[in-house]
């Protein structure tokens, strides 16, 4: 999941590591953070696979050691148009459908409707499994223990409605893109007031 992450980071413009680690925590959040320890040897494996080259640049004139920038290859490209047609299982998975979820705007439409169905799989079971657990140790479990279960299926409950209400709107066709006007917003034309 790290690859497709920092492949659709580079494919907005090149970056250096600290910028990408930085970027990666804004995109993913905290709790997906990535170290630096798994950052760099990434880097340097995809540098490896020719999906990733560092950008020569301009040369500075400082006597101190530059900032390596990364920048995404023509093969790299190609990498992440396969990475976010990927249906497969890894894509449903905790780590594994949040990175995917980030690209949703650059990944095919059928095959975001077939991850969100495999994620609502997922989740549902992880559900009836809780539903299961909740209900043979209600009795056994201390009511932190019950609670702790019960916020698990009640977490899970929001997330199948919410993957109900993304598949159903997927399914009912094409969105307008994110750089062109919503259909009923009026587009402020130059000279214009802008009135607020």
């Amino acid at each position: 999941m790290l690859e497709l992450a920092i492949l659709g980071l580079l494919l907005e413009s090149p970056m250096h590591g600290y910028e990408l680690r930085k970027r990666l925590t804004g995109l993913l959040g905290a709790f997906r953070a990535f170290s630096y320890g798994s950052l760099y040897p990434a880097l340097r494996r995809l540098q490896t696979d020719g999906l990733i080259a560092e950008d020569a640049g301009p040369e500075l004139l400082v006597k101190r050691r530059a900032k390596r920038v990364y920048v995404l290859t023509p093969l790299g490209r190609e990498r992440f148009a396969e990475l976010v047609a990927d249906t497969g299982p890894q894509n449903y998975t905790d780590d594994g459908f949040g990175v995917h979820l980030a690209f949703f705007s650059r990944t095919p439409a059928e095959a975001r409707v077939r991850i969100l169905e495999g994620r609502r799989r997922q989740v549902e079971e992880r559900r009836e499994g809780l539903r299961d657990a909740v209900a043979k140790a209600n009795g056994t479990l201390d009511r932190y223990t019950r609670q702790l279960h019960q916020l698990g299926l009640e977490s899970s409950e929001r997330e199948v409605r919410w993957l109900n209400e993304v598949i159903a709107a997927e399914q009912a066709g094409p969105h307008p893109a994110p750089s062109q006007p919503a259909p009923n917003r009026t587009v402020k034309t130059e000279g214009e007031p802008d009135h607020g």
